[in-house]
């Protein structure tokens, strides 16, 4: 982590003169291996609490600044090489973070990076302490070092992954006619943690659909209480954290015998995955990807279907960019990281998908995830 947070500080060289990293952002855990939690629903508040965080600049040690509350309660420390400034509970945040600046010497009109999760209230704060600064993204300068994975990172991968199947593993002896989507979900994120993940990388999603048991969008509370049954299509979406990485991961699960239409459809996904992971080479493009795995289902008249792009980035957020779509002409290096998605989602009809991560190869892509390729069968 100390190399990642030098080669971050040799990026900002020229470029801007001060970067604020948030505690709890993927920049900071990428950067310094300040580690996030599993985020909440609710914000909970500490006094000053918008001044935690790494403040990073060319030429100066690093300094992390947090309020009692979150240095004692959360067990937080600093990493080696960085400085620790701990606000008291009745301290001034602004005072403090003015004593900070002021250290690092800053220019009279100074370009300032921040992350792009940060707080608005952060960015207020510091626009009041610095009225001539000008603001820009820090998550975009990290972006040029996480583009790449490194061979530890692809090995983190790849033992998400395997934490991931696993759990999916356990979930399948335990499906039955009658479950609700709730139950389903439900073992699923448990099974998650059972694999020593801290949890999920996004909220446990399934896709349902079959002849009256219609496709149920943006309606979690509703679709949470159906109950499924023989002739219903369960598309699984989730993924377990490793270590800082996050995986995403799909299958598709029949309950009850598949009808010729079921069996259809996933094939037609399963061959899709198959040219977009072909595809995934030095050389190409993301949007010639795309276009490949896209034609499988296009050709066979489904193409309405697929109503998303082929993939996105993945690696220390769910999605990152570039992103396995048209109108991204993004060049593919080896060591980049992208899931391949293909799915058909018909409304009231038989629908699938799958879903691994690929790591970018010279001769095609390398996925992390291998097991469970044929259409998954209830039968009870």
């Amino acid at each position: 982590m100390t190399n990642r947070l030098a080669a971050f500080r040799q990026k900002l060289e020229g470029r801007v003169d001060l970067a604020f990293l948030p505690l709890g952002s993927t920049d900071l855990h990428y950067a310094a291996g300040l580690a996030r939690d599993i985020p909440k629903y609710g914000v909970t508040l500490h006094p000053g609490d918008w001044l935690e965080g790494a403040w990073v600049a060319p030429g100066h040690p690093p300094v992390l600044a947090l309020p009692r509350m979150t240095a004692e309660f959360g067990g937080r420390g600093a990493p080696e090489g960085v400085a620790l400034r701990v606000l008291g509970d009745w301290d001034d945040p602004a005072k403090l973070v003015a004593e900070i600046l002021a250290a690092f010497r800053l220019p009279a009109k100074p370009r300032i990076a921040v992350s792009e999760r940060a707080h608005a209230d952060s960015l207020i704060q510091l626009q009041a302490l610095l009225p001539d600064a000008t603001f820009v993204s820090a998550t975009s300068i990290l972006r040029e070092l996480r583009l790449i994975k490194s061979p530890e990172e692809i090995a983190l991968m790849r033992e998400a992954g395997r934490r991931t199947e696993a759990a999916f593993a356990e979930v399948l002896p335990k499906l039955r006619f009658g479950m609700t989507e709730l139950d389903v979900v439900a073992e699923v994120d448990y099974q998650m943690k059972r694999q020593d993940s801290l949890g999920p990388t996004f909220t446990t999603t399934l896709y349902n659909t079959g002849p009256a048991h219609p496709l149920m969008l943006g309606r979690r509370l509703d679709s949470w209480k159906r109950k499924i049954g023989p002739g219903v299509s369960v598309l699984f979406d989730f993924g377990a954290s490793h270590q800082g990485l996050c995986y995403d991961y799909g299958r598709t699960v029949s309950f009850g015998a598949p009808s010729a239409a079921q069996i259809r459809v996933h094939g037609l996904v399963m061959q899709a995955q198959r040219a977009g992971i072909a595809a995934l080479k030095v050389g190409a493009t993301c949007e010639s990807v795309d276009a490949l795995a896209r034609q499988v289902i296009l050709d066979a008249g489904l193409g309405a279907g697929f109503r998303h792009r082929l993939g996105h980035g993945i690696g220390w957020d769910v999605h990152e960019p570039p992103f396995l779509t048209r109108g991204d002409a993004t060049v593919l290096q080896e060591g980049m990281m992208f899931t391949v998605e293909p799915s058909i989602l018909q409304d009231d009809g038989a629908s699938a998908r799958t879903e691994d991560v690929v790591v970018v190869r010279p001769g095609g892509g390398e996925r992390l995830t291998e097991g469970f390729q044929d259409l998954l069968v209830v039968d009870r």
